[in-house]
């Protein structure tokens, strides 16, 4: 289906957004593409995300808002732990020269994934707007940092949204081997150990696939998050207890 036959509505600040069902459909030019304009507000990202849409342009572009069918989510019930990333993650546990931190330079982690380079991208979505309406939402307490430090340095890290226990992965970095994967094995900790059952990863990825995460139906994914955000939030602190649950899995 073109995007000749579809129209995209043009969404004034502080007008709710349309439903995700009226995102644009498999086989036109951007399937999930649900709508333009709008703000990025603290309250209108939070009406965005508890209704499974986000937004996502580049530089030079008006505010995209999209909400995909089929969804990527990663159930942390079925994170795959490699070989290798145990035996790395093992040995991050061991030194006392290595930590992980929950939200304590969210700037710098959002910083330094919009200046991440990208395979096959030029550019960045996370354009200085993002950055600022992320920051935003991170102080209101429903945007976190998970950070991978070694000594004293913060060496990668991603950060998410959150709502309840519906949380959704948003981006990140990593300035030495493995870093990110590590801050990764650590939200996927704390979401077992917190009863969050899955994070959205918002698109297919052959890298996101590796790791366990799969495709679900659109209905499915936004009646999972619904009801997610009904339960009363976890505290966002990290505790080396939190390992256990993806080191040490049932025979």
């Amino acid at each position: 289906m073109s995007s000749d036959t579809l129209n995209l509505p043009w969404v004034a600040p502080g007008t709710p957004l349309p439903s995700p069902q009226h995102a644009w459909p498999a086989g036109s030019d951007a399937p999930g593409l649900l709508a333009a304009g709008a703000d990025l507000s603290v309250s209108t990202l939070i009406n965005a995300y508890s209704h499974g849409i986000f937004p996502w342009f580049s530089r030079g572009q008006p505010i995209l808002w999209w909400c995909p069918d089929p969804r990527m989510v990663l159930h942390v019930a079925n994170f795959k732990l490699s070989r290798s990333l145990k035996k790395t993650l093992q040995h991050f546990i061991k030194s006392s020269a290595c930590e992980i931190r929950i939200d304590s330079d969210f700037e710098q982690v959002i910083h330094s994934c919009a200046h991440a380079p990208r395979c096959g991208q030029n550019g960045t979505w996370i354009v200085p707007e993002m950055i600022q309406a992320y920051s935003q939402l991170h102080q209101a307490g429903f945007a976190h940092s998970i950070e991978t430090w070694i000594n004293g340095q913060l060496v990668g890290g991603l950060y998410c949204v959150a709502f309840g226990r519906a949380v959704f992965g948003e981006s990140m970095f990593t300035k030495a081997t493995d870093a990110s994967k590590i801050a990764l094995c650590a939200l996927v900790a704390f979401c077992k150990k917190n009863d969050v059952r899955s994070i959205d990863c918002q698109q297919n990825t052959s890298h996101l696939a590796s790791l366990g995460a799969a495709e679900v139906k659109r209905h499915d994914f936004l009646e999972h998050i619904k009801i997610a955000q009904t339960h009363s939030s976890p505290h966002w602190q990290f505790e080396l207890s939190l390992w256990d649950s993806i080191l040490h899995t049932e025979p």
